[in-house]
């Protein structure tokens, strides 16, 4: 499935920046190619549905850089060393709180703006603490990446946003709700940052080569 994106990526990105016919072509056989590979991946859709879909998304110069979308979350503990996290409306599934990163905000402030609505809880950010590549590791079928931030806790009320979320509140580290998503890449950081922990900002790492890595990572 990363293997799909990244061409279609490519694709598009060729579609959107050339002017030569004989290039368009080419990169639309690419981007055929793409929807194929993803369709035998997932079986989501018919890779000639998924080639228009991408091809309909295809812009001009900047505005057709395929680029990942950008996810902001935050980590916060309370007093008792327990991590907030919230169970998604639509799948069910627990992690910190995260969203989307808005336009006319820097990272930091979606961070706090997403604890807030999504949490009734009012933070300020410490520190930045990791950068995933989400498709990389599997926490999205869109190429994404996610920030998590390290924030205090300052104050509110707890309670779940009405759409977005089934449940929230504090646990420990030893009495995690199930199912939690990708709790082998992310639970030591963040109950280190919250134990108080300075740590270098954890990132993935460079594959050699990039594109290319052991049992599809």
């Amino acid at each position: 499935m990363r293997w799909a994106e990244t061409l279609s990526g490519i694709a598009r990105t060729g579609l959107g920046f050339t002017q030569s016919l004989y290039e368009k072509e080419r990169f639309e056989e690419v981007l055929k190619v793409a929807a194929d590979v993803r369709h035998a991946a997932l079986e989501e859709a018919e890779s000639q549905v998924l080639f228009e879909e991408w091809l309909g998304s295809v812009g001009q110069g900047v505005a057709g850089y395929v680029t990942p979308k950008t996810a902001v979350a935050a980590v916060v503990g309370n007093e008792a060393g327990e991590i907030l996290l919230t169970q998604r409306a639509d799948s069910g599934w627990w992690l910190y709180p995260v969203g989307w990163a808005d336009v006319g905000y820097s990272p930091s402030e979606v961070a706090v703006k997403e604890v807030y609505e999504e949490t009734g809880l009012e933070v300020e950010p410490v520190r930045l603490i990791a950068v995933f590549d989400g498709l990389r590791l599997g926490f999205s079928h869109v190429p994404m990446y996610s920030l998590i931030f390290h924030c205090r806790l300052l104050g509110g009320e707890l309670h779940g946003h009405p759409l977005e979320t089934r449940s929230v509140g504090f646990h420990a580290r030893d009495r995690l709700p199930m199912p939690l998503a990708g709790a082998d890449r992310w639970v030591d950081l963040a109950f280190a940052a919250i134990d108080g922990e300075e740590r270098p900002c954890f990132f993935d790492g460079p594959r050699t080569p990039p594109w290319r890595g052991e049992a599809g990572i």
